[in-house]
């Protein structure tokens, strides 16, 4: 499959202002079984054959446990489509992370649990990079999450060095838009997995999606400069920490 000029520049565009990909890595990408992490895969794989460097690429998706067997095996049919065998780990995530929370708010545990585990598989299969299919969108949801929720400023980052630099997560599809990886995923001929979660559709993320699609819909350059304005930060005009009396 030719990926799209304009969408592969991009792309490599991130891999090198990053130093995402090196000669020799082993990638472990993480397939959720939605739109942007299949295409990854796909993507990844695609690059390996015609990159000038050799990297081995490792494909595990983590069955959360709303709905064991199912949501994995059409996972795994979407990508066995482009010849992608895909690992698949049985797990309760979900479940234990519901009645953490009595049903409520169960986003953040199960998004840790899935995270601590996809870290220690990485470290299992020897590999030193996590590839996840976060694009710019999801980059600007989560500052405005961490700003309207947490109280900080601060985002995902597309290369991220973790455990003394033994493992980096990265995300070759930071200066994507959505509908770019979407556009790939339609070439690719793949299909989202509908989400089993009882949660999907109610998080804070999903609220903070709405409130952004109603600014980036009244004017088209908006997401693109909260998305510049990430990397142009003027720490003289923010505020200090408050002193404790």
């Amino acid at each position: 499959m030719l990926i799209p000029k304009s969408v592969n520049r991009l792309i490599g565009q991130a891999m090198h202002t990053y130093n995402m990909l090196n000669d020799g890595d082993s990638v472990l990408v993480a397939v959720s079984g939605g739109m942007d992490s299949m295409t990854l895969a796909a993507v990844l794989n695609e690059w390996r054959k015609k990159a000038p460097i050799t990297y081995k690429l490792t494909a595990v998706h983590l069955d959360m446990g709303f709905a064991p067997g199912s949501f994995s095996r059409l996972a795994r049919q979407q990508l066995a489509k482009i010849g992608i065998e895909v690992e698949i780990e049985s797990t309760t995530f979900g479940p234990d992370a519901l009645n953490a929370e009595q049903g409520k708010s169960g986003c953040f545990h199960c998004a840790r649990k899935r995270r601590s585990r996809l870290f220690s598989l990485a470290r299992e299969k020897g590999c030193n990079k996590l590839a996840l299919g976060h694009h710019k969108e999801d980059i600007i949801e989560t500052f405005f999450l961490n700003l309207l929720y947490s109280g900080n400023i601060s985002t995902m980052v597309p290369s991220q060095p973790l455990f003394n630099g033994k493992l980096t997560v990265i995300r070759p599809f930071a200066f994507l838009d959505k509908q770019q990886v979407g556009t790939m995923a339609e070439a690719f001929n793949l299909q989202a997995v509908e989400n089993p979660c009882p949660l999907a559709g109610t998080s804070k993320r999903e609220r903070v999606r709405k409130i952004l699609s109603v600014l980036t819909n009244e004017d088209a350059q908006i997401k693109g400069n909260i998305f510049s304005a990430l990397s142009n930060v003027r720490n003289e005009y923010l505020l200090r920490h408050p002193v404790s009396s």
